[in-house]
């Protein structure tokens, strides 16, 4: 007979054996049954031994220590559900056809061994809301309820109380982790392991980036300890004290009702959320089984013991092979080594660092586009894996900065050779990172300083933010403008919380951060005065720390290079100065500010170069004569396009704006 037979046959056994209590307390003369089956001295029905599990009632009974009276109370509850007599029973024994159903006055009265305890709100089965007393006008005299799940435990089913299910969700057991992360849920396994010998369990924090991967090594940690995994996301918890208060009591209940661990995710929960933090402690203190705190970072768990374990992401070699994996099993063999995958491979890990399921999703992502070209070539195959990697390391930067649209390319700058060779080497700087630090062993001790920090340092409109347009493009990654608006806070830590976060968000490798009159944000430190003092030096040397730390591209720009703090210089690896365009580079400018498709009529550039202006002021001047122009076309000038004297006109506005004379040229004499 299966297991399932014999615990079938225990229950319905020990529901007889109530039965027969009950008509016994309605008859007392009543003889017992010839169909009531024998149990020992402590009421329990006959258990074969060679079964291979002992019947879920005894189990029950022995992990809530329930008493004989108690565990036959739960019965009489029980066969309310689950044989259709009970009702019909407890309305004879009770001598009232209008209460066909168990109180504690009838099990008092009707079961041996009674005890008042039974009853108490802190006796196992109301404490552990095993039965669930109804209204009334007394507590002997309510209706009694068996909680669903309880019966259902009974029978043998299995499943989360439905009050739970609305918080926690399934983590489903990861196929496969990298060797690291092998070993860290190894680590975590064993440390559970180890806590639970002493009867003391500490909650485990799983520190880093990447919820995804903390929760694939905390699945793996409970298949290796016979555990089911089940997540509650920290921002969906209840903000009221009894809720908290119900839902962990629920959890205990159902962590020894079956081998359960609780992985908390805290990766979305705000620091200005209090009522969810406030939930997440109040859970951490008072759950007695096996606790997972997943966050970017460690958080604060009252008096219980805490293990941290910090979780990286895939280490670069590991990624190399992720890549590899996901990109062998969709590629067809010819494609794949017409692409050469090690080599396109290790060009993804040395710009972009993501973890397993974002390698995953990125080349999920990039076949989509492929599968609409016949035939597509290894160029195409990498582009498509190099936009959808940078799409998958874009979303978290959104809400933080602002991404700008890149098109420049190098004929759009008009530098000096020396200005070029440096943007050129910054470039170089950035794409040979990982061959460099990770292969050649220039970071022997980790990520530390690996990144790439300039300075574009010059006037207003010489070019610095359309440099870093033309890097970040030829590069193919994301422009992230920092709004300091949205950084800079008054109140002491937020500017170093806000800035943390951008940085953790760009270190994917995806986006090129751009820091707008930086001097703003990086002045010098000064002379401790007041508090005031204090803390703007803290926001400094935390941006010196953070800095140095950041292993992607971050370009500062500034009016002022004077006014940064010194300490910047070391962990600088470029500083490009942006002069002032002489007559030439004016020239070259004038001659790109209409695009090809704006019709143009006796325009030199030479004599528009005698202006003194920078290359931002020349864009304003080209675009304002472009719409001067359009109302005379509108007008009915004809041919239509832009003239000398659109160009003047909006020369002497821009003039206007800058609060500076017009000069009087001789380029300009008689040109209109």
């Amino acid at each position: 007979m299966s297991w399932e037979t014999h615990n079938h046959a225990f229950l319905a056994a020990s529901l007889r054996r109530v039965q027969f209590l009950l008509e016994r307390h309605a008859e007392p003369s009543r003889p017992a049954p010839s169909d009531l089956p024998p149990v020992d001295e402590d009421g329990w029905p006959h258990w074969p031994d060679d079964a291979e599990a002992p019947p879920t009632l005894r189990v029950l009974c022995e992990t809530f220590r329930l008493s004989p009276f108690e565990r036959d109370v739960l019965l009489m509850c029980a066969g309310m559900e689950l044989d259709s007599r009970f009702p019909a029973l407890c309305a004879r024994a009770q001598g009232d056809s209008q209460r066909p159903w168990p109180t504690f006055s009838l099990a008092l009265a009707a079961i041996p061994g009674a005890h008042w305890d039974a009853l108490a709100p802190h006796g196992a089965l109301r404490y552990w809301s095993l039965i669930t007393p109804g209204t009334g006008t007394s507590l002997t005299q309510s209706p009694l309820r068996a909680e669903e799940r309880i019966w259902q435990y009974l029978v043998g089913i299995d499943t989360l109380d439905e009050r739970l299910v609305r918080y926690v969700q399934p983590v489903p057991i990861s196929s496969s982790l990298v060797p690291s992360h092998e070993e860290l849920a190894r680590q975590v396994a064993a440390t559970l392991a180890a806590a639970a010998n002493t009867g003391e369990l500490p909650v485990l924090q799983l520190c880093g980036k990447s919820r995804l991967d903390q929760a694939a090594i905390a699945s793996a940690a409970a298949e290796l300890l016979e555990c089911e995994l089940q997540r509650i996301p920290a921002e969906g918890l209840p903000g009221s004290r009894d809720e908290v208060e119900r839902l962990t009591r629920l959890w205990n209940r159902e962590a020894r009702l079956g081998a359960q661990m609780l992985l908390l995710d805290c990766h979305d929960l705000e620091s200005n959320d209090t009522e969810r933090a406030a939930a997440v402690a109040r859970i951490v203190a008072s759950v007695k089984a096996p606790v997972l705190l997943a966050a970017p970072e460690r958080r604060t768990t009252g008096a219980r013991r805490t293990a941290l374990i910090d979780v990286p992401l895939p280490r670069a070699p590991e990624q190399h092979g992720l890549w590899l994996d996901a990109l062998t099993d969709r590629l067809p063999p010819e494609a794949a080594q017409e692409l050469q995958l090690p080599e396109s491979a290790s060009t993804l890990v040395g710009q972009f660092d993501l973890d397993s399921s974002s390698i995953e999703s990125a080349v999920t992502q990039a076949m989509g586009p492929l599968m609409l070209v016949e035939q597509p070539g290894p160029s195409q195959v990498f582009e498509a894996l190099w936009t959808a990697a940078r799409a998958q390391s874009r979303s978290q930067l959104e809400a933080l900065a602002q991404r700008l649209e890149v098109r420049a390319t190098w004929e759009d700058l008009r530098l000096g050779e020396a200005q070029l060779q440096q943007l050129s080497e910054i470039e170089m700087h950035v794409r040979r990172r990982l061959l460099v630090h990770e292969t050649w062993g220039f970071s022997p001790g980790g990520w530390r300083g690996t990144g790439t920090t300039v300075l574009f340092s010059g006037p207003s409109g010489t070019g610095k933010t359309l440099a870093a347009e033309v890097l970040t493009h030829r590069l193919g990654l994301d422009l992230y403008r920092i709004d300091l608006s949205g950084v800079v806070s008054k109140y002491i830590g937020e500017t170093e919380k806000n800035l943390r976060k951008v940085f953790d968000a760009a270190e994917s490798g995806g986006a090129v951060l751009l820091f707008d009159e930086a001097d703003a944000l990086f002045g010098k430190r000064s002379e401790v005065k007041d508090s005031h003092d204090r803390h703007a030096n803290l926001e400094v040397s935390y941006l010196l720390q953070r800095m140095e730390s950041f292993h992607g591209l971050a370009i500062l720009t500034t009016n002022l290079k004077a006014g940064l703090d010194a300490a910047f210089t070391r962990r600088l690896r470029f500083i490009v100065d942006f002069h002032f365009p002489d007559k030439k580079q004016r020239e070259a400018l004038w001659s790109r500010a209409f695009p090809a498709s704006t019709p143009t009529h006796g325009l030199d550039p030479a004599r528009l170069a005698a202006l003194n202006v920078s290359g931002a002021v020349i864009r304003a001047i080209a675009l304002h004569a472009a719409f001067l122009a359009a109302e005379d076309a509108a007008k009915g000038e004809s041919p239509p396009g832009v003239r000398p004297r659109h160009v003047l006109a909006a020369a002497r506005r821009e003039f206007e704006k800058l609060q500076q004379p017009f000069p009087h040229l001789k380029e300009f004499e008689g040109w209109e």
